[in-house]
C-alpha cells in the first residue's frame, strides 16, 4: 500500500517547522533541524531507506530537501528510480517515476536548485564577514574559556604536588580533558 510521506527540514534548532506541510494528512513525517548543505542528515537517510515504490514524498519547498544542485538532482533521481513520486508544494512541481518530466519543469527545477545553492553561498559569505568584523572589533569568538590563566597555574602546581585530574576537574568545575590539556600545555608555567 502506498504511503504519503513528508520530509521537513529547518537549518537550526531554534527554527520552527510549523509552516511546512502543516495541513497535510501524511502517513509518516521525517523532520530534522540541520543544515541542508550536506547529504549527511539522519532523517534524510531514514526517509530514503523508508520510502518504497508507489509512495509519494511531499516537501514544502525545494531548498528544504537540499542546498546543492548536485545533491538535489541526486536525491530526486534516487527517489524516482525507487518508484517514488516527489512533490515540491511551494514551487508546484511534481516528479512522477517513469513519466518524462515537462522540459519547462526541468528548467525551473535546475534554476531553483541553483538559487538554493546560491542562497547557501550568500549565507556562508555573510557569516564569514560577520565573524571577521567581530574579530576585528576584538570580540572573542567561540565558547568562553572554562579556566583562567591563574587557575591553570594553580592546577599545574597542584598536579606537581600529587593531585589527580579527577579531583581537580571536580574542584574547578571542568572536565578531566581540560585538566589534561593544562597538564600538557607549555604556555603556562607552574609557580
Amino acid at each position: 500500500m502506498s504511503k504519503q510521506v513528508g520530509y521537513i527540514r529547518v537549518s537550526s534548532v531554534d527554527q520552527n517547522t510549523g509552516r511546512q506541510l502543516g495541513e497535510m494528512d501524511l502517513d509518516k513525517i521525517f523532520e530534522e533541524k540541520v543544515s541542508g548543505k550536506s547529504m549527511n542528515r539522519p532523517e534524510l537517510k531514514a526517509m530514503m531507506d523508508y520510502v518504497r515504490e508507489g509512495d509519494h514524498l511531499h516537501v514544502h519547498e525545494l531548498s528544504r530537501l537540499g542546498r546543492s544542485v548536485i545533491d538535489l538532482h541526486t536525491i530526486v533521481n534516487e527517489l524516482l528510480e525507487k518508484g517514488v513520486t516527489v512533490t515540491f508544494h511551494k514551487e508546484n512541481m511534481v516528479f512522477v517515476p517513469g513519466k518524462e518530466a515537462d522540459p519547462m519543469q526541468l528548467l525551473m527545477f535546475g534554476m531553483l536548485a541553483n538559487f538554493a545553492q546560491f542562497e547557501r553561498s550568500l549565507i556562508r559569505q555573510r557569516q564569514q564577514e560577520g565573524i571577521a568584523a567581530a574579530k576585528a572589533a576584538g570580540k572573542h569568538m567561540g565558547r568562553p574559556a572554562k579556566l583562567t590563566d591563574e587557575q591553570k597555574v594553580e592546577i599545574k602546581g597542584k598536579l606537581k604536588q600529587g593531585a589527580t585530574p579527577t579531583e581537580l576537574a571536580r574542584e574547578y568545575g571542568c572536565s578531566r580533558a581540560s585538566i589534561y590539556n593544562v597538564k600538557a600545555s607549555k604556555l603556562v608555567k607552574a609557580a
